[in-house]
């Protein structure tokens, strides 16, 4: 049990996504393009949906949402959910092909770091709080999904 648990992947990510929720909410909030904080832990989860598959960036993006989740005040499992959609979108991908060409892997991460994003206000009208929607929405999901 304990030994399968040390070779499962959350066990390799949870090091991995502690490291980059750091880095995030010290490094990555001063360095914003366009005014925008860059999610990275959104882009690792499209990432690994992008090459490993949609169970791989499910497994990811939830893993990552909830350490995202506990790093910050917001509720827990609602980003889970949201990175977890952007590692499936992205690993759509692998049904089209067996072994995506790189540029196809990268659009599929930009698309599903997109969907990731685009389901952040979708989630916070289902919790229920006031102003899901913020005026500079479109340039977030844009700066985001690049």
């Amino acid at each position: 049990m304990i030994a399968a648990f040390i070779q499962s992947p959350v066990f390799r990510l949870l090091p991995v996504g502690v490291i980059l929720l750091a880095l995030q909410n010290t490094l990555f909030v001063d360095l914003q393009p366009a005014g925008v904080i860059v999610q990275v832990l959104l882009a690792l989860a499209a990432a690994a949906g992008a090459a490993g598959g949609a169970d791989r960036g499910a497994l990811a993006g939830f893993v990552l949402g909830l350490i995202y989740d506990l790093g910050t005040d917001s509720p827990i499992g609602a980003t889970a959910l949201t990175m977890a959609l952007g590692g499936v979108v992205a690993g759509i991908a692998w049904t089209i092909m067996v072994d995506p060409p790189w540029w196809l892997a990268a659009v599929f991460t930009t698309i599903g770091a997109a969907a990731g994003e685009l389901a952040v206000p979708v989630l916070r009208i289902f919790i229920g709080e006031a102003e899901a929607f913020e005026p500079r929405f479109t340039r977030v999901v844009i700066v985001v999904a690049i």
